[in-house]
Protein backbone atom coordinates (compact mmCIF):
# COMPACT_ATOMS: atom_id res chain seq x y z
CA UNK A 1 0.00 0.00 0.00
CA UNK A 2 1.25 3.48 -0.92
CA UNK A 3 -0.04 6.81 0.34
CA UNK A 4 -0.08 9.89 -1.89
CA UNK A 5 -1.70 13.30 -1.57
CA UNK A 6 -2.09 16.43 -3.65
CA UNK A 7 -3.22 19.98 -2.88
CA UNK A 8 -5.68 21.72 -5.19
CA UNK A 9 -7.01 25.26 -5.27
CA UNK A 10 -10.73 25.27 -6.04
CA UNK A 11 -11.83 28.65 -7.45
CA UNK A 12 -15.48 29.43 -6.70
CA UNK A 13 -18.03 30.78 -9.16
CA UNK A 14 -18.99 33.47 -6.63
CA UNK A 15 -17.47 34.72 -3.39
CA UNK A 16 -18.94 32.47 -0.69
CA UNK A 17 -19.80 34.20 2.56
CA UNK A 18 -21.32 32.80 5.73
CA UNK A 19 -21.70 34.38 9.17
CA UNK A 20 -18.05 33.94 10.16
CA UNK A 21 -15.98 33.79 6.95
CA UNK A 22 -15.72 34.59 3.22
CA UNK A 23 -13.69 33.00 0.46
CA UNK A 24 -13.14 33.17 -3.31
CA UNK A 25 -10.92 30.08 -3.49
CA UNK A 26 -11.14 26.90 -1.43
CA UNK A 27 -7.99 24.85 -1.03
CA UNK A 28 -8.36 21.13 -0.59
CA UNK A 29 -6.29 18.03 0.04
CA UNK A 30 -6.97 14.92 -2.02
CA UNK A 31 -5.53 11.68 -0.66
CA UNK A 32 -4.78 8.60 -2.74
CA UNK A 33 -4.19 5.04 -1.52
CA UNK A 34 -2.84 2.63 -4.12
CA UNK A 35 -1.94 -1.05 -4.17
CA UNK A 36 -1.71 -3.59 -7.01
CA UNK A 37 -3.10 -1.11 -9.55
CA UNK A 38 -6.18 -0.28 -7.46
CA UNK A 39 -6.50 3.19 -5.98
CA UNK A 40 -8.86 4.98 -3.64
CA UNK A 41 -9.45 8.73 -3.35
CA UNK A 42 -10.48 10.85 -0.37
CA UNK A 43 -10.73 14.55 0.31
CA UNK A 44 -10.80 17.19 3.03
CA UNK A 45 -10.90 20.95 2.54
CA UNK A 46 -9.09 23.45 4.72
CA UNK A 47 -11.12 25.64 7.07
CA UNK A 48 -9.83 28.74 8.89
CA UNK A 49 -12.78 28.73 11.33
CA UNK A 50 -11.60 25.35 12.64
CA UNK A 51 -7.92 26.29 12.16
CA UNK A 52 -7.45 23.50 9.62
CA UNK A 53 -4.82 24.00 6.90
CA UNK A 54 -3.62 21.72 4.12
CA UNK A 55 -0.13 22.03 5.59
CA UNK A 56 -1.35 20.73 8.92
CA UNK A 57 -3.21 17.86 7.30
CA UNK A 58 -0.21 16.79 5.22
CA UNK A 59 1.99 16.86 8.32
CA UNK A 60 -0.47 14.59 10.14
CA UNK A 61 -0.59 12.20 7.22
CA UNK A 62 3.20 12.07 6.89
CA UNK A 63 3.54 11.10 10.54
CA UNK A 64 1.02 8.32 9.98
CA UNK A 65 2.44 7.13 6.64
CA UNK A 66 4.32 4.11 8.02
CA UNK A 67 1.14 2.78 9.67
CA UNK A 68 -0.84 3.11 6.44
CA UNK A 69 1.83 1.49 4.32
CA UNK A 70 3.05 -1.30 6.61
CA UNK A 71 0.24 -2.32 8.96
CA UNK A 72 -1.91 -5.28 7.97
CA UNK A 73 -5.33 -3.61 7.79
CA UNK A 74 -7.99 -4.97 5.45
CA UNK A 75 -11.14 -2.99 6.28
CA UNK A 76 -11.42 0.83 6.43
CA UNK A 77 -12.70 0.67 10.01
CA UNK A 78 -9.48 -1.08 11.05
CA UNK A 79 -7.36 1.72 9.58
CA UNK A 80 -9.61 4.29 11.26
CA UNK A 81 -9.09 2.63 14.66
CA UNK A 82 -5.33 2.52 14.08
CA UNK A 83 -5.42 6.27 13.53
CA UNK A 84 -7.91 7.19 16.24
CA UNK A 85 -5.34 8.45 18.72
CA UNK A 86 -3.01 9.95 16.12
CA UNK A 87 -5.76 11.99 14.44
CA UNK A 88 -7.57 12.96 17.65
CA UNK A 89 -6.80 16.62 16.91
CA UNK A 90 -7.00 16.39 13.10
CA UNK A 91 -10.33 14.87 12.07
CA UNK A 92 -10.13 16.52 8.65
CA UNK A 93 -6.96 14.61 7.68
CA UNK A 94 -8.41 11.38 9.05
CA UNK A 95 -11.54 11.95 6.97
CA UNK A 96 -9.56 12.20 3.73
CA UNK A 97 -7.69 9.01 4.59
CA UNK A 98 -10.81 7.12 5.68
CA UNK A 99 -12.67 8.15 2.53
CA UNK A 100 -9.80 6.91 0.37
CA UNK A 101 -9.77 3.63 2.31
CA UNK A 102 -13.50 3.09 1.66
CA UNK A 103 -13.05 3.89 -2.02
CA UNK A 104 -10.13 1.46 -2.25
CA UNK A 105 -11.94 -1.26 -0.28
CA UNK A 106 -15.05 -1.01 -2.47
CA UNK A 107 -13.00 -1.12 -5.66
CA UNK A 108 -11.13 -4.17 -4.44
CA UNK A 109 -14.52 -5.87 -4.06
CA UNK A 110 -15.55 -4.63 -7.50
CA UNK A 111 -18.56 -2.83 -6.02
CA UNK A 112 -19.88 0.68 -5.66
CA UNK A 113 -19.71 2.03 -2.12
CA UNK A 114 -23.48 2.05 -1.70
CA UNK A 115 -23.51 -1.64 -2.61
CA UNK A 116 -20.88 -2.40 0.02
CA UNK A 117 -23.04 -0.56 2.56
CA UNK A 118 -26.19 -2.40 1.37
CA UNK A 119 -27.95 0.85 0.50
CA UNK A 120 -30.56 1.47 -2.20
CA UNK A 121 -29.59 4.44 -4.42
CA UNK A 122 -33.14 4.83 -5.76
CA UNK A 123 -34.11 6.44 -2.44
CA UNK A 124 -31.99 9.56 -2.18
CA UNK A 125 -33.23 12.91 -0.85
CA UNK A 126 -32.87 15.92 -3.13
CA UNK A 127 -29.82 18.03 -2.35
CA UNK A 128 -30.28 21.69 -1.63
CA UNK A 129 -28.33 24.44 -3.42
CA UNK A 130 -26.65 27.01 -1.19
CA UNK A 131 -26.94 30.79 -1.51
CA UNK A 132 -24.14 32.52 0.40
CA UNK A 133 -24.53 35.85 2.20
CA UNK A 134 -24.39 38.91 -0.03
CA UNK A 135 -26.46 41.99 -0.77
CA UNK A 136 -30.13 41.16 -1.18
CA UNK A 137 -29.91 41.94 -4.88
CA UNK A 138 -26.93 39.64 -5.42
CA UNK A 139 -28.50 36.81 -3.42
CA UNK A 140 -31.61 37.06 -5.61
CA UNK A 141 -29.40 37.03 -8.72
CA UNK A 142 -27.48 33.95 -7.50
CA UNK A 143 -30.73 32.12 -6.87
CA UNK A 144 -32.10 33.01 -10.31
CA UNK A 145 -28.86 31.76 -11.88
CA UNK A 146 -29.57 28.19 -10.71
CA UNK A 147 -33.15 26.91 -10.85
CA UNK A 148 -33.36 24.46 -7.95
CA UNK A 149 -36.18 22.87 -5.93
CA UNK A 150 -34.51 23.44 -2.52
CA UNK A 151 -32.28 26.33 -1.47
CA UNK A 152 -30.18 26.63 1.66
CA UNK A 153 -29.93 30.31 2.51
CA UNK A 154 -27.00 31.47 4.59
CA UNK A 155 -27.97 34.11 7.14
CA UNK A 156 -26.37 36.00 10.02
CA UNK A 157 -26.85 39.63 8.96
CA UNK A 158 -28.82 42.52 10.43
CA UNK A 159 -31.46 42.08 7.71
CA UNK A 160 -32.03 38.32 7.60
CA UNK A 161 -35.82 38.39 7.28
CA UNK A 162 -35.56 40.95 4.49
CA UNK A 163 -33.33 38.51 2.58
CA UNK A 164 -35.72 35.58 2.92
CA UNK A 165 -38.75 37.71 1.99
CA UNK A 166 -36.98 38.99 -1.13
CA UNK A 167 -35.98 35.48 -2.21
CA UNK A 168 -39.46 34.15 -1.54
CA UNK A 169 -40.90 36.65 -4.03
CA UNK A 170 -38.87 34.98 -6.76
CA UNK A 171 -39.55 31.26 -6.21
CA UNK A 172 -41.83 28.65 -4.71
CA UNK A 173 -38.85 26.41 -3.86
CA UNK A 174 -38.36 24.96 -0.40
CA UNK A 175 -36.09 27.09 1.79
CA UNK A 176 -33.69 25.95 4.50
CA UNK A 177 -31.85 28.60 6.47
CA UNK A 178 -28.45 28.37 8.15
CA UNK A 179 -27.39 31.10 10.57
CA UNK A 180 -24.01 29.48 11.38
CA UNK A 181 -24.15 30.31 15.11
CA UNK A 182 -25.05 34.00 14.54
CA UNK A 183 -28.34 34.38 16.44
CA UNK A 184 -29.43 34.62 20.05
CA UNK A 185 -32.17 32.39 21.48
CA UNK A 186 -34.60 35.30 21.43
CA UNK A 187 -33.81 36.13 17.80
CA UNK A 188 -34.19 32.51 16.80
CA UNK A 189 -37.58 32.09 18.42
CA UNK A 190 -38.79 35.40 17.00
CA UNK A 191 -37.43 34.68 13.51
CA UNK A 192 -38.98 31.21 13.50
CA UNK A 193 -42.44 32.81 13.67
CA UNK A 194 -41.89 34.73 10.44
CA UNK A 195 -39.80 32.11 8.68
CA UNK A 196 -42.48 29.49 9.25
CA UNK A 197 -44.78 31.62 7.09
CA UNK A 198 -42.18 31.91 4.33
CA UNK A 199 -41.86 28.26 3.37
CA UNK A 200 -38.77 27.50 5.46
CA UNK A 201 -38.37 23.78 6.21
CA UNK A 202 -35.92 24.04 9.12
CA UNK A 203 -33.30 26.25 10.73
CA UNK A 204 -29.72 25.03 10.95
CA UNK A 205 -27.41 25.91 13.85
CA UNK A 206 -28.94 29.23 14.91
CA UNK A 207 -26.95 29.53 18.16
CA UNK A 208 -23.24 29.26 19.05
CA UNK A 209 -22.02 25.67 19.46
CA UNK A 210 -21.89 25.66 23.25
CA UNK A 211 -25.15 27.49 23.97
CA UNK A 212 -26.93 24.39 25.23
CA UNK A 213 -29.13 26.35 27.66
CA UNK A 214 -30.25 28.63 24.85
CA UNK A 215 -31.11 25.63 22.70
CA UNK A 216 -33.44 24.34 25.41
CA UNK A 217 -35.53 27.47 24.97
CA UNK A 218 -35.33 27.36 21.18
CA UNK A 219 -36.32 23.70 21.05
CA UNK A 220 -39.25 24.39 23.37
CA UNK A 221 -40.60 27.52 21.61
CA UNK A 222 -39.44 27.47 17.97
CA UNK A 223 -42.10 27.31 15.28
CA UNK A 224 -39.65 25.41 13.06
CA UNK A 225 -37.47 22.31 13.49
CA UNK A 226 -33.84 23.05 14.34
CA UNK A 227 -30.80 21.16 13.06
CA UNK A 228 -27.39 20.90 14.72
CA UNK A 229 -24.21 21.46 12.73
CA UNK A 230 -21.43 23.07 14.77
CA UNK A 231 -23.04 21.58 17.89
CA UNK A 232 -22.70 18.06 16.48
CA UNK A 233 -19.18 17.61 15.20
CA UNK A 234 -18.14 14.22 16.58
CA UNK A 235 -19.78 11.04 17.85
CA UNK A 236 -19.96 12.14 21.47
CA UNK A 237 -22.05 15.16 20.44
CA UNK A 238 -24.97 13.14 19.07
CA UNK A 239 -26.46 12.09 22.40
CA UNK A 240 -26.07 15.61 23.74
CA UNK A 241 -28.18 16.98 20.89
CA UNK A 242 -31.17 14.81 21.78
CA UNK A 243 -34.00 16.98 23.09
CA UNK A 244 -32.24 20.15 21.89
CA UNK A 245 -32.32 19.62 18.12
CA UNK A 246 -34.74 17.81 15.86
CA UNK A 247 -31.99 16.76 13.44
CA UNK A 248 -28.21 16.67 13.04
CA UNK A 249 -26.00 17.58 10.11
CA UNK A 250 -23.01 15.22 9.97
CA UNK A 251 -19.99 16.77 8.27
CA UNK A 252 -17.61 13.93 7.39
CA UNK A 253 -14.51 16.12 7.74
CA UNK A 254 -15.46 17.17 11.27
CA UNK A 255 -16.43 13.63 12.28
CA UNK A 256 -13.24 12.06 10.92
CA UNK A 257 -14.63 10.28 7.87
CA UNK A 258 -17.22 7.83 6.64
CA UNK A 259 -16.55 5.28 9.39
CA UNK A 260 -17.64 7.50 12.33
CA UNK A 261 -20.13 9.35 10.12
CA UNK A 262 -22.17 6.19 9.62
CA UNK A 263 -22.16 5.55 13.36
CA UNK A 264 -23.38 9.09 14.03
CA UNK A 265 -26.22 8.72 11.53
CA UNK A 266 -27.29 5.41 13.05
CA UNK A 267 -27.17 6.75 16.62
CA UNK A 268 -29.17 9.86 15.73
CA UNK A 269 -31.85 7.73 14.11
CA UNK A 270 -32.02 5.49 17.17
CA UNK A 271 -32.58 8.62 19.30
CA UNK A 272 -35.43 9.84 17.11
CA UNK A 273 -33.56 12.61 15.30
CA UNK A 274 -33.50 13.13 11.56
CA UNK A 275 -30.19 13.15 9.71
CA UNK A 276 -28.34 15.07 7.06
CA UNK A 277 -24.83 14.94 5.67
CA UNK A 278 -23.45 18.28 4.57
CA UNK A 279 -20.48 19.34 2.50
CA UNK A 280 -17.63 21.79 2.95
CA UNK A 281 -17.21 22.98 -0.67
CA UNK A 282 -15.38 19.84 -1.74
CA UNK A 283 -14.63 18.77 -5.29
CA UNK A 284 -16.45 15.83 -6.86
CA UNK A 285 -14.26 13.48 -4.81
CA UNK A 286 -15.79 14.46 -1.47
CA UNK A 287 -19.25 15.02 -2.95
CA UNK A 288 -19.24 11.55 -4.53
CA UNK A 289 -18.55 9.94 -1.16
CA UNK A 290 -21.45 11.84 0.43
CA UNK A 291 -23.80 10.74 -2.36
CA UNK A 292 -23.21 7.07 -1.55
CA UNK A 293 -24.38 7.69 2.04
CA UNK A 294 -27.47 9.64 0.93
CA UNK A 295 -29.87 6.65 0.98
CA UNK A 296 -29.42 6.63 4.79
CA UNK A 297 -30.49 10.26 5.15
CA UNK A 298 -33.58 12.42 5.52
CA UNK A 299 -31.84 15.43 3.98
CA UNK A 300 -28.60 16.00 2.10
CA UNK A 301 -26.44 19.03 1.32
CA UNK A 302 -23.98 18.02 -1.39
CA UNK A 303 -23.83 21.00 -3.73
CA UNK A 304 -20.15 21.79 -3.10
CA UNK A 305 -18.86 20.89 -6.55
CA UNK A 306 -21.67 22.91 -8.15
CA UNK A 307 -20.27 26.05 -6.50
CA UNK A 308 -16.86 25.60 -8.14
CA UNK A 309 -15.62 27.40 -11.24
CA UNK A 310 -13.23 24.51 -11.89
CA UNK A 311 -13.63 20.98 -10.54
CA UNK A 312 -10.42 18.89 -10.73
CA UNK A 313 -12.40 15.67 -10.43
CA UNK A 314 -15.26 13.84 -12.10
CA UNK A 315 -17.73 11.70 -10.21
CA UNK A 316 -21.31 11.66 -9.03
CA UNK A 317 -23.44 14.32 -10.70
CA UNK A 318 -25.84 16.22 -8.46
CA UNK A 319 -28.71 17.69 -10.48
CA UNK A 320 -31.94 19.54 -9.83
CA UNK A 321 -33.81 16.26 -10.32
CA UNK A 322 -31.60 13.84 -8.38
CA UNK A 323 -28.24 12.09 -8.53
CA UNK A 324 -26.39 10.36 -11.37
CA UNK A 325 -23.82 7.74 -10.34
CA UNK A 326 -21.00 6.98 -12.80
CA UNK A 327 -20.53 3.40 -13.90
CA UNK A 328 -17.39 2.97 -11.82
CA UNK A 329 -16.75 1.06 -8.57
CA UNK A 330 -15.95 2.66 -5.25
CA UNK A 331 -17.19 6.23 -4.84
CA UNK A 332 -16.94 6.65 -8.61
CA UNK A 333 -14.61 9.66 -8.54
CA UNK A 334 -11.52 10.17 -10.68
CA UNK A 335 -9.13 13.09 -11.11
CA UNK A 336 -9.29 14.72 -14.52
Amino acid sequence: MKLYYQVFDLPLKHRFTIAHQSRDVQDTLIVKLEEDGIFGLGEATSNPYYEVTVEGMTTSLEKFRSIVETQNWTHPSELWELGKAHFSEDAFAQCALDMAAWDFYSKKLGKKLYEVLNLNPTHIPQSNFTIGIDSVEKMVAKMKEVNWPIYKIKLGTDHDLEIVKALRKETDAVFRIDANCAWTPEQTIRNSEELSKLGVEFMEQPLPREDWEGMKEVYKHSKLPVMADESCMVESDVKRCQGLFHAINVKLVKAGGITPGIRMIQEAKSLGMKTMVGCMTESSVGISAIAHLAPMLDYVDMDGALLLANDPADGVKVTDSGVEFPDRPGIGAILK
